[in-house]
């Protein structure tokens, strides 16, 4: 599950024309680098949630001619948040647990962090299993922190806290009815992780590797002077 259906009001005027994932990073779009990183990680199916300039976003993914196949949630009549958007899009999902992904994140991978996140999975003692980044060397990531993360890879929130040393990168893995609960409309889904971190039930790993946020345009140009400066970590353009 792709969640591209954002205003990126923080990204103008990049986005007075376009989607927030159709803006270039390094030459190639948002939700490319993001397609291109599932692809790897061996996602065949991914279902796009859609918005703003949802005609151009729709048209940019029917012609990528390679993985993952495509599918849209269409949300052109009511911007449903993270929550709302799962939940819209269950019956397209299926069964299986599935990633689900905002298209802002761009990471330099040392490791293997899908396949870290894979591993991680539990269905019988976790209801979602994130990916977190470390605060410091992180780009376009301005807060103190989100979360704790003990021996057994629980997560905790960082609450009254002053900083917490992990940041979710906005890659997860859950149960596909995981929001079926939720009200209808727009929710998000932080509400259901803090229900679910009181409960013992998130978990989390941390990538080895460089993450950028890329929310504003600033961001946008500080993650391309990181990827021009570590060329040859970025995985080749046009996936598989």
């Amino acid at each position: 599950m792709v969640l591209a259906a954002g205003l990126g009001t923080r990204m103008r005027p990049l986005t007075d024309d376009r989607p927030k994932a159709l803006v270039e990073v390094g030459g190639r779009a948002l939700i490319d680098h993001l397609l291109d990183r599932l692809a790897e990680g061996g996602v065949e199916r991914a279902v796009v949630n859609v918005h703003w300039f949802a005609d151009r976003l729709e048209a940019h993914l029917g012609a990528r001619g390679r993985a993952p196949e495509i599918v849209i949630s269409d949300e052109r009549a009511e911007l449903l948040e993270t929550g709302g958007g799962l939940k819209k899009a269950r019956a397209l999902l299926g069964d299986d647990p599935v990633f689900v992904a905002n298209i802002d994140s761009v990471w330099i991978d040392r490791g293997d962090a899908l396949g870290d996140l894979i591993r991680l999975w539990d269905p019988e003692r976790m209801d979602a299993a994130l990916l977190l980044a470390r605060r410091e060397g992180s780009i376009g990531f301005e807060g103190d922190g989100d979360f704790f993360l003990d021996r057994d890879g629980r997560l905790t929130f960082r609450g009254e806290a002053a900083s917490a040393p992990y940041a979710y990168m906005g890659v997860h893995i859950t149960r596909p009815d995981y929001a079926d609960e939720g009200p209808d409309g727009p929710f998000s889904l932080s509400p259901l992780w803090r229900k679910s971190a009181a409960e013992g039930r998130l978990c989390g790993c941390v990538l080895d590797g460089d993450w950028m946020h890329v929310g504003d345009p600033q961001a946008r140009d500080e993650a391309e002077a990181r990827l021009r400066s570590s060329s040859g970590s970025e995985p080749p353009r046009g996936g598989r």
